[in-house]
């Protein structure tokens, strides 16, 4: 469990999607003049460097949010393309922000956060550039069992797990259930990829059975390399914002166009 290194697919399309999403709905809450909670399971370093050995090996942001950014897929008041220039003229044009440092763009001074990564030196590295939250070294459903219900309970959690364990994909659904009898009002966004031999269908068939108001977007993109098994990208979201799915559609077109 870790063993999954992101820095190998930091800025690829699936984070391109996960992050518009992610941008956008951040974006909506923090416009009311109310404190929230943001939480996530599966942090990660939270920075990424795009010029690195990693990144470079499989050149999956050159695909992603460097092509999308080269191209204009998304305008430049898009939530996400905002965050990342503001993130880039602190940190420096290679910088790519994972989910927490997105986060931390939108985050207000009475806003609280709650990271979670298991992975040691994940752990030292977020820690490092995510100074407004807490940070949690454990397991991602353990800390959002034990937060949840956060205060202030307004907010959002984000689930990103690697899928190194293909058990994620049962077990998960209940984790969610748990969570939402906890936290009802909270905003539940999970990411998963879209993989060739499509695993992810009982998982989103039992979450969409129980949650039959979630927002479901799927977007579909040639694999990154040949034999590469994601050939997409997915977010499932409790209690989406107002607007978010008229945006998830308008990524979907986007993707069916350009990816």
């Amino acid at each position: 469990m870790l063993s999954y290194q992101h820095a190998y697919h930091a800025g690829n399309l699936a984070d391109l999607h996960k992050h518009a999403l992610l941008a956008v709905a951040l974006d909506y809450l923090t416009r009311k003049d109310k404190p929230l909670s943001y939480l996530e399971t599966h942090a990660g370093r939270g920075l990424y460097d795009l010029t690195a050995p990693e990144a470079q090996k499989t050149q999956e942001a050159a695909q992603g949010i460097a092509r999308a950014t080269a191209e204009g897929w998304l305008p430049d008041d898009h939530p996400l393309i905002r965050a990342l220039t503001a993130i880039r003229t602190l940190r420096g044009d290679s910088a790519y922000p994972g989910s927490p440092l997105i986060a931390g763009h939108f985050l207000r001074f009475e806003d609280r956060a709650h990271l979670a990564e298991l992975h040691p030196a994940e752990c030292q590295a977020l820690r490092r550039v995510a100074g407004f939250a807490t940070i949690h070294q454990q397991d991602g459903f353990q800390m959002a069992q034990a937060v949840c219900p956060p205060e202030p309970r307004r907010g959002m959690l984000l689930i990103d797990p690697s899928y190194e364990v293909k058990t994620d994909y049962t077990a998960i659904p209940r984790q969610i259930g748990l969570i939402a009898r906890k936290w009802n009002v909270g905003v539940i966004a999970l990411w998963y990829p879209i993989l060739t031999d499509h695993r992810h269908l009982g998982m989103t068939a039992q979450l969409t059975s129980d949650f039959p108001q979630a927002l479901l977007s799927e977007v579909a993109f040639p694999p990154a390399r040949p034999g590469h098994s994601i050939i997409g990208s997915g977010m499932i979201v409790l209690n989406p914002p107002w607007g978010l799915a008229d945006h998830a559609r308008q990524l979907e077109a986007m993707f069916r166009d350009r990816a």
